[in-house]
C-alpha cells in the first residue's frame, strides 16, 4: 500500500509518454526449473523492427547481445524507460513475483530459457533456490560484469546462502541502486 502512489505516477508516466502497456511480462526459471511469468514496468518500445535496423548498422554490438542478453545503448528503450532503469524502478512490479512465491528477496537473477545454456552444469545448482528481486550479482557491479561473473556470483550465493549473506546483499542493495553503477 505505500508503494501504490509511485505504482500510479510510474504507470501515468508510461502511458502518457511512450507505450500503451504499462507493464512487460516474460516466462523465467524459477525454483526447481518451473516457470513463472515475471512482472516488471515496461521500459522499451516492443517493435523488433528497432532491433533489426540497429544490428543492420551495428553488427558488432549483436554480438555483445547474442552472448549478454543486453545492449549498453538498447535502441528501443524509451526515455521514461531510462528513467526507471536508471533507478531500478522497473524492477518494483516483481513485489508481485515475491508475494506469489515465484521470487525471493535475495537470490539468483531470474533467467530466460536461452540463457540455460550459459549455466552449463550449474544450472541444477540455479534451480535448488527462489530467483531473487535483488542478489550478489546485482550489488557485485551488475551489467557491468561479463555473464560468466554473473553465473559466478550466482552459483557462490547458492552454495553460501545464510541469513547474515542475505543481510550483506539487502543492505548493498540500496547502495547499488543509489549509484546507479551498471544499471542499464
Amino acid at each position: 500500500m505505500i508503494l501504490l502512489p509511485l505504482f500510479l505516477v510510474i504507470i501515468l508516466f508510461i502511458v502518457l509518454f511512450s507505450v500503451s502497456n504499462p507493464f512487460y511480462k516474460q516466462e523465467r526459471i524459477g525454483k526447481g526449473g518451473k516457470k513463472f511469468i515475471l512482472y516488471k514496468f515496461t521500459t522499451m518500445n516492443s517493435d523488433p523492427q528497432i532491433l533489426i535496423h540497429y544490428f543492420k548498422n551495428n553488427s558488432d554490438e549483436e554480438k555483445y547481445y547474442r552472448e549478454n542478453h543486453k545492449l549498453l545503448y538498447d535502441p528501443r528503450i524509451t526515455k521514461i524507460g531510462y528513467f526507471l532503469r536508471e533507478f531500478s524502478l522497473d524492477e518494483l512490479p516483481q513485489l508481485f513475483n515475491i508475494i506469489k512465491g515465484n521470487m525471493s528477496f535475495i537470490g539468483p537473477r531470474p533467467i530466460v530459457e536461452e540463457e540455460i545454456i550459459k549455466y552449463g552444469s550449474s544450472y541444477e545448482l540455479y534451480k535448488q533456490v527462489r530467483p531473487g528481486l535483488s542478489g550478489l550479482w546485482q550489488v557485485s557491479g551488475r551489467n557491468d560484469t561479463t555473464y560468466k561473473q554473473r553465473v559466478e556470483f550466482d552459483m557462490f550465493y547458492v552454495e553460501n546462502r545464510s541469513f547474515l549473506l542475505d543481510v550483506k546483499i539487502f543492505s548493498k542493495t540500496f547502495l547499488a541502486v543509489l549509484s546507479r553503477k551498471g544499471a542499464y
